[in-house]
């Protein structure tokens, strides 16, 4: 028998401990996790690999930050579909609501959740029907 093809997911943070904790803990959970740090790289994956979730923080390295990446990916035929989860300290309302009105699948405030509660969510919401 062949092994599970693992899902990959696109985590995009700027902060590298953060970065290696995500990526340490979605690796266990099973997941094929990739890295970027700015929007460039981030639309590199897309490019290149199939990716079937996106973890997104707000403040990015480079010119642009999570809302222009999320703006691309649902302004995008291709990419429109891909569930984003966006992981952020940025609380101000104005900026949750503008994630939210882009369609994002979920808003978490960083300091606010721990890693095991959204990793969850990610495999709940992989596992619904579609």
């Amino acid at each position: 028998m062949g092994e599970e093809k693992k899902i990959n997911i696109l985590v995009v943070e700027d902060e590298i401990p953060l970065m290696e904790a995500i990526k340490t803990k979605l690796g266990i959970s099973g997941f094929e996790v990739v890295t970027a740090r700015t929007a460039e790289q981030a639309f590199d994956y897309l490019e290149s690999m199939d990716i079937k979730v996106l973890w997104l923080d707000h403040y990015l390295l480079g010119k642009e930050n999570g809302l222009d990446i999320v703006s691309k990916v649902k302004n995008s035929d291709k990419y429109r579909n891909i569930p984003i989860f966006v992981v952020s300290n940025t609380a101000s309302s104005d900026k949750v609501q503008s994630y939210i009105n882009f369609g994002v699948s979920k808003y978490y405030v960083k300091s606010d959740v721990r890693l095991d509660k959204i990793v969850n969510d990610i495999k709940e919401y992989l596992e619904k029907p579609e």
